[in-house]
């Protein structure tokens, strides 16, 4: 089964501190989450400002973490900004979305929490 993260940079940080990345990953579980959902509420309700908010608060973890949805989050601070459509939103909303549930999901497993 392929990985839907890669903790190669997490564990550069922690210099394979295992316990030093549980609490990352923990960390990460407790807070990208919620604020995917806030983020999705934020574009339910036409509001790009807060979408952009929680995109760039959310873009330094997800790239922590080898997701890779760098694409979607620059949709959504362009929608911010006026450059793209919210309908292009919605869908990089979902994207990241996906992508993060099926992370959050492994992680669990992986790190038995």
């Amino acid at each position: 089964m392929s990985k839907y993260y890669d903790l190669k940079d997490v564990n550069e940080m922690a210099g394979g501190d295992e316990d030093f990345i549980k609490v990352i990953v923990q960390t990460f579980l407790e807070e990208i989450p919620p604020d995917v959902q806030s983020m999705l509420q934020a574009i339910d309700n036409s509001n790009p400002s807060l979408a952009y908010q929680y995109a760039h608060k959310m873009k330094p973890n997800l790239q922590l973490f080898g997701l890779d949805l760098m694409e979607p989050i620059l949709t959504i601070e362009a929608w911010s900004k006026g450059t793209e459509t919210e309908k292009s939103a919605k869908s990089a909303g979902e994207k990241i979305d996906a992508k993060v549930n099926l992370a959050q999901h492994q992680l669990r497993n992986d790190f038995g929490l």
